[in-house]
Parts: structure tokens; sequence; C-alpha cells
């Protein structure tokens, strides 16, 4: 018994200090992560509500956001990235210890949300360049200078949907980052003798 407390008194300041920096940087990278998972939550969900409030309707017609299904993907995919960084905040503020399976849930899962938002923006964002700029190729004119405000909301949603995207990316290196670290580095290839170098005559 003795013995157990000398071994736990015997830890140098150096180690100590050490020990609480692990400590504080842990603490540090849990608020960051728990901040940038909550973040997407509101801005998914105002490009959500952008998006199904989205119609306009003047002597040219009437436009809708269900009328192409890229809107309706984006509006799906905003969806699914609310509920999962919500989800995902309440696990990353938990103060428990970073198990190898949670770490590798939440790195898989960030990498398919990161792909699925940014899917969902870029095809959003090709058809938007459809409608403000049309195609001569297919005859296609120009919708936004009809329907402008459609447009502009589609606009503010999609930007909103990268930002979101952004904050996933630098998710994906958080989570990254936490499982790969778990792992060993791998031993140096070092020569277990030295290397002899033949010396020729000059």
């Amino acid at each position: 018994m003795e013995k157990t407390n000398v071994v736990e008194g015997s830890r140098s300041p150096m180690q100590m200090k050490m020990g609480d920096e692990l400590e504080g940087n842990t603490n540090t990278l849990r608020t960051a992560e728990t901040f940038l998972r909550l973040l997407p939550v509101a801005l998914c969900v105002s490009a959500l509500v952008l998006m199904l409030k989205n119609s306009q309707q003047n002597q040219y017609g009437s436009v809708d956001y269900t009328d192409l299904g890229a809107f309706k993907y984006l509006v799906h995919a905003n969806g699914i990235c609310a509920g999962y960084s919500l989800f995902s905040a309440v696990i990353a503020a938990m103060p428990r210890p970073s198990t190898m399976p949670r770490a590798w849930t939440f790195f898989l899962l960030d990498q398919v949300l990161t792909y699925i938002v940014l899917a969902a923006g870029a095809v959003s964002t090709e058809v938007l360049y459809l409608a403000e700029n049309g195609n001569t190729a297919t005859t296609w004119s120009s919708a936004c200078g009809s329907f402008g405000r459609f447009c502009n909301k589609v606009t503010a949603s999609i930007t909103i949907t990268f930002v979101a995207v952004l904050c996933y990316v630098l998710l994906s290196l958080i989570s990254s980052y936490k499982l790969f670290t778990k792992y060993d580095a791998p031993a140096a290839c070092r020569p277990t003798s030295p290397i002899e170098v033949a010396a020729f005559p000059g």
C-alpha cells in the first residue's frame, strides 16, 4: 500500500503540467467540436425554411421549389444535416472517453454528411446558373428575369448550405484527427547495423 502511494506521488511537476495541458486541450477540442456541430443546425434549418417557403406567381406563370428535383434534394439534404448535427452535438458534448467505435462512427458519418450536403449545394448551383443565364444550345431562356424573387431566395439558401459544408469540412478534419491519433505511429525503419561504405583510391 505504501509502495503504491510512493509511485503515485513520484510524478514530477513536468509530468503533472503535461497532464493538465493535455486535459485542457481535450476540453478545448470538445468545446470547438460541439460548437461546430451546433452551428450547422441553425444553418441547415435556415436554408431548408427558405427553400420550403420559396414560390412565386406573376403574369408570367408560377414557380415553386418542388418543380425542380435539385431543390427538393437540397431541402432533404438540409433536413438530414440538421437532424444529424443536433444528435451528434449532444453526443460530442458528453464528457466521455472517445472509444474506437465511437471515433470510427463519427469519422464515417461526418464524411457521408459532408458529401451529401456538398452534392446538394453543387447540383442546386448548376440549376440556378441555368435559370439565371439560360442555355442557348437548348433554346432555354433565362427564368430569373421573370422570377427574380424566387431566384434570390434560392441563392440565399444555397449560400447558407455551402457555409454548412464548410463547417462539416472542419468537423471531418477533427473526427479524422481524433480517430487516427488512436493508432500508434509506425516504427521507423532504421538499419540494425552501420552501413559500410567502400573506400576507393583517389
